[in-house]
């Protein structure tokens, strides 16, 4: 976990919280309920119940609702030809709110239910809160239901609200939802206000525009006169404006307030444990000393200055660069060694499981291993500048195909620390710009080989050619940057990479699964396939390639040895499952549904007619990652590797050896399954893109486009 946020201090003090949830998080684009994310917020407040805070949620959505409800139910009863007078019949927000809030409150009810969580409605006025006696009771209410471990659930419904204006007037009472949760914080004396919206935070500028910058900490007299706020709710009468109005009022009266995404499925708990996201407002923000802060945009801009001047280098010149990395790394080995044994130490004590700190440790002849990596690196060919291609257009007119570099990367990876030499030094010897974010687990080391490393190149490129994230606050910034970023990378499990994906629009290389198979055929040595499945299983139980699935040719599947294997496997510590016909043959737990990827320790087995159902079953199940046939038979093996689309596949191999990726003095940044740019591990080929170089001689010729296309090719240069 990231340490806690220094701004961010006071949440360790917070016992009663106020949430409000906007329309835009609890409805979808089309106006209908997002029950996924309603669900995830649900789960949130339930934990947090749990843990005794007292939790007090004002929620949103009533009005989206209840148009809903009307439009279909008006629908349903019409002809086709009164379809096209249904336009805009919808914008009673009064009527929309009175049919959907009844429903809004059952369905949290329901949710809450399934959570073993009892929840309440209280549904107020603007005008009530002017009645003393009014505000006690209600203060009493929520007093005794949060004491008995009940969630109290407000909403200012527009069908009783008489407020017309979008603004608070001076005596504080509230027009929206966003003033309502505004001023019951103040009134129930919370601890902390959560606004939760469809963005990051406050932006100073459009947040859909890359330029835009998140403020992380809001100060009154800095930027109430920067901001200009955007339009307002797309169903609601809110908006960033009635958040920020909401947030100063309850900070000015000593009530912290966090404006965050409710699109995240977490965080509201991120914003207890401190972590930086959002926007936070307090009243003593002003007081709090200005730190530095290089944003993303700035991070990425500087990356992609420092690599212009790295490929303006020699080829010589950036050779010496990873040489002297190579000296570097194993000069400073001790100190490495010690910075990763901090890391272990601390994982240990966070209870992390032994796969996490099998990737996490450094062993023994790493650091000299990296070093051969490293140089063996620098004494390859020099790969920028490689004429791929070249022709003679017309008279005096060369055409070439040259290598590149791609611009900036963006690496997101896991707890393997080594990682970050490997993708470092890739990168130089491309000449790209990089950034770096890797798990908290490996801090220290994480931050001992980036200093390794920048430390040896030279102030002519600059020490900004390689940044070092720190906090995964940031990533949301970076991918929006789509002007600076060229790829990113991500490294981890499908999860994470599948999350990358959807939240940003600059291409992402990587894979989303690693259901790596191999199939034993009727013709295989058995006693071979079980040398290859352990191998496969056993001794690399931390990488990506290792086989989640064993496919066996029905002939075959009697035999003793593979009853044997199967036994072998659960003493060593693999769970095991089947399809229906092995989970039944070897009397282990059935296997549901087949393309579901158990974890490292664990593997699927299913009995196969013959090698064309096997090869079906990896195309509809597997996750085009590595995949091997184990078999005696030539034919049957080249069918199998002609016929499985995979990066890796091998013919009685090991999937860790099939794609490359095994070897300890190999350097390479992610495993590629799209099928597209590049596959199997992605190395320095993959970090290089091509550009058309023409040389001309001034002469413009007479044909279609200016010049006469009689391509021809001409060999390549010596």
């Amino acid at each position: 976990m990231d340490s806690m946020d220094p701004t961010r201090a006071f949440v360790k003090n917070v016992k009663r919280l106020v949430v409000k949830v906007g329309t835009a998080v609890v409805t979808r684009g089309d106006g209908r309920l997002a029950l996924g994310r309603l669900g995830a917020l649900c789960e949130q407040l339930k934990e947090l119940n749990s843990q005794d805070y007292d939790v007090i949620l004002v929620t949103s959505g009533a009005v989206g609702l209840g148009r809903q409800r009307l439009k279909y139910r008006r629908l349903a009863n019409t002809s086709f030809a009164d379809l096209q007078y249904l336009q805009g019949e919808f914008d009673d927000g009064k009527a929309c709110a009175a049919v959907g809030q009844g429903s809004l409150m059952a369905l949290y009810d329901t949710m809450f239910s399934q959570l073993d969580v009892t929840s309440s409605q209280l549904l107020v006025t603007d005008g009530v809160f002017r009645d003393r006696a009014f505000k006690k009771q209600l203060t009493d209410t929520v007093n005794s239901l949060v004491s008995l471990r009940v969630i109290p659930i407000f909403n200012e419904n527009d069908a009783v609200s008489t407020r017309r204006e979008p603004l608070m007037d001076s005596s504080g009472i509230f027009w929206d939802n966003d003033s309502l949760a505004g001023l019951l914080a103040q009134e129930l004396n919370a601890d902390l206000l959560v606004l939760l919206s469809d963005v990051e935070g406050l932006y100073n500028g459009p947040p859909n525009d890359p330029k835009s910058k998140l403020i992380h900490t809001y100060v009154k007299e800095k930027h109430q006169d920067e901001i200009t706020f955007g339009d307002k709710s797309r169903l609601g009468r809110g908006g960033m404006t009635a958040k920020v109005n909401a947030a100063v009022s309850a900070a000015d009266a000593g009530i912290p307030v966090v404006i965050t995404s409710g699109f995240a499925a977490d965080n509201i708990i991120k914003v207890l444990q401190g972590k930086r996201i959002g926007t936070v407002f307090h009243q003593d923000a002003h007081l709090w000393p200005v730190v530095k802060e290089v944003c993303a945009r700035e991070m990425a801009v500087a990356a992609r200055e420092c690599s212009t001047r790295l490929q303006a280098l020699g080829s010589q010149e950036r050779r010496k660069i990873l040489l002297d990395i190579a000296d570097s790394l194993e000069a400073k080995e001790n100190l490495i060694k010690a910075e990763n044994q901090a890391d272990i130490a601390a994982a240990i004590e966070a209870g992390k499981d032994k796969t996490v700190l099998s990737r996490l440790a450094l062993k023994a002849g790493k650091i000299s291993s990296l070093a051969r990596s490293v140089r063996k690196l620098a004494d390859m060919e020099e790969p920028i500048g490689q004429v791929a291609e070249r022709s003679e257009l017309a008279d005096g007119v060369i055409l070439e195909k040259v290598s590149c570099p791609l611009g900036v990367l963006l690496v997101v990876y896991e707890s393997r620390p080594d990682a970050l030499v490997q993708i470092a030094s890739l990168a130089i010897r491309t000449g790209n710009g990089l950034l770096l974010k890797g798990e908290t687990d490996a801090k220290r080391s994480n931050a001992i080989f980036h200093k390794v490393i920048t430390s040896a190149i030279p102030s002519t490129v600059g020490d900004d050619l390689i940044g070092l994230v720190t906090s995964r606050e940031e990533i949301p910034d970076l991918l929006k940057l789509e002007d600076v970023i060229d790829l990113v990378i991500p490294r981890g499990n499908k999860n994470l990479v599948s999350q990358i994906k959807e939240s940003t629009n600059i291409p992402v290389l990587g894979h989303t699964g690693g259901v790596c198979h191999v199939y034993i055929d009727k013709s295989a040595n058995l006693d071979m396939a079980r040398s290859i499945v352990l191998d496969a299983k056993i001794k690399y139980a931390d990488t990506s390639n290792i086989v989640k699935k064993l496919l066996v040719h029905k002939d075959v599947s009697s035999s003793g040895k593979l009853s044997e294997l199967v036994a072998e496997l659960q003493v060593k510590g693999v769970s095991m499952y089947g399809g229906p016909k092995a989970s039944t043959l070897f009397s282990i737990a059935e296997a549901s549904p087949f393309h579901l990827e158990y974890d490292k320790v664990a593997c699927t087995v299913e009995i196969v007619e013959d090698i064309y159902a096997a090869i079906d079953h990896i195309r509809q199940n597997g996750s085009s990652h590595s995949d091997s046939i184990v078999a005696e038979d030539e034919e049957a093996a080249e069918l199998f590797l002609n016929k499985v689309n995979s990066p890796g596949v091998c013919h009685n191999g090991s999937t860790v050896s099939c794609n490359g990726g095994s070897s300890e003095i190999d350097a390479k940044v992610e495993i590629n399954s799209n099928g597209i740019h590049i596959r199997d591990p992605v190395g320095v080929e993959g970090l290089l893109t091509t550009q058309w170089v023409m040389r001309g001689n001034g002469k413009v010729a007479s044909g279609h486009k200016g010049i006469n296309h009689v391509q021809k090719a001409l060999p390549m240069k010596a």
